[in-house]
């Protein structure tokens, strides 16, 4: 799980910058119900491209960075992002070889599975559960997918990353 800039690091962290830029972007309220996962999907593109250096480590580390950043219970998205790191390590072989719309199929149950833990946690720490809305995020995102998959590969093969 190395990023040196020899093999492509620095796209790879410049790409998770921006996915944690994007999550912090100021939204106007009624849009705010709507975020995508960025950084989830990032991390999902980049676990499954590169399995031998993205993995758990990477995504607890993302994950107490936005905890942070977002000002969440630190441990909340380091929890559900090395869970899905993990998911998404095991599973690359066979969800790589599967056509975009399938991916996304899977993407969507990786995202519920971020979801439902992060809702676990609020429940556990007494927080106010969150409306309906909540669960409009993941279907965003697996919408998001075949994009985010396509701009990540063509950048992935453009800079030669190994």
């Amino acid at each position: 799980m190395s990023l040196s800039p020899a093999r492509g690091g620095l796209i790879i962290l410049l790409s998770f910058c921006l996915a944690l830029s994007l999550t912090i972007l100021p939204l106007p309220d009624w849009a705010r119900a709507f975020r995508p996962q960025w950084v989830t999907l990032v991390l999902i593109y980049w676990a499954m491209a590169l399995p031998h250096r993205i993995g758990v480590g990477i995504g607890f580390s993302l994950g107490i960075l936005l905890d942070v950043l977002t000002g969440t219970l630190l441990g909340q998205h380091a929890l559900g992002l090395s869970i899905v790191a993990f998911a998404t390590v095991k599973l690359h072989q066979r969800v790589r070889v599967f056509p975009l719309w399938q991916q996304s199929l899977v993407v969507l149950v990786l995202l519920v599975v971020e979801h439902l833990l992060a809702l676990w946690i609020m429940g556990t720490t007494n927080e106010r559960p969150p409306g309906l809305l909540y669960w409009a995020v993941p279907p965003i995102g697996a919408l998001l997918w075949p994009w985010i998959f396509v701009v990540l590969r063509d950048l992935r093969r453009r800079f030669h990353v190994r």
